[in-house]
């Protein structure tokens, strides 16, 4: 099978072989830096972004606080969607992890024995991403930046396929997008309820925030709304 990776016959086969033959020419001090960024680190810097993106909205308060919040909401219930979703499509495709087939890998990460088509890491990572730029374009861009590497790790540490990735990436892309309609019409209600509450208020909107002026939210008719308050306020 190494072979094909030579004759380029099979180019996700000889991709996986370019990009997990940088490890073997890489210090062992850097292969542990990328096995603990391909696992954890990453993802928990996207954890970090949805809260920072969180504690910014907060304080900015406004009247769109809710519909923010529950943009925000979605992107980790997109991303336990996504995995779900995942579960019967690894069990139909039943691809073996590339180092079962693939002799001369440099693998990083042991015990891995699972299928390997789709990523869980990389449907999890950009199904994240993504609900976050549905909530804040700025700092969705980042999160899908840092979504991109870790698909990358995923495959210099020898656990997967490029094409294990990209299916992972379209798989949490589909779910974050298509459902975030859905999610938004029952979350939004739920988030301005939680607003009115004067114990529970603060998680939406800090006390005292002034208005919102919605710079950066992709959420439908969240920055024409602000719009029209500004042309009102100027016309007064």
């Amino acid at each position: 099978m190494a072979g094909l990776a030579e004759s380029g016959s099979n180019p996700d086969v000889e991709l996986l072989y370019d990009i997990n033959g940088l490890a073997k020419a890489a210090p062992h001090w850097f292969d542990r830096v990328m096995e603990f960024v391909g696992e954890y680190g990453l993802l928990f810097a996207i954890v970090l972004l949805v809260l920072w993106c969180w504690w910014s909205g907060r304080r900015r308060g406004g009247e769109d606080a809710a519909s923010n919040v529950a943009a925000l909401v979605w992107a980790p219930l997109a991303a336990g969607v996504a995995v779900l979703v995942n579960v019967p499509i690894r069990g139909f495709v039943e691809r073996p992890r590339p180092f079962k087939d693939h002799d001369g890998l440099e693998v990083l990460v042991s015990g891995k024995n699972d299928f390997s088509f789709v990523s869980d890491h990389a449907t999890l990572v950009m199904a994240l991403a993504v609900a976050l730029f549905v909530a804040n374009r700025k700092f969705g861009i980042v999160a899908i930046v840092l979504a991109v590497l870790g698909g990358f790790a995923r495959v210099y540490m020898g656990v997967h396929y490029p094409t294990d990735v990209i299916g992972g990436f379209a798989l949490g892309t589909a779910v974050a997008l298509l459902l975030s309609p859905v999610a938004m019409a029952l979350l939004t209600p739920l988030t301005r309820a939680v607003e009115r509450s004067p114990r529970a208020g603060w998680l939406i909107k800090a006390r005292g925030s002034g208005g919102a002026d919605g710079r950066g939210a992709v959420i439908p008719g969240a920055r024409k709304e602000n719009a029209g308050v500004e042309e009102r306020d100027l016309a007064a």
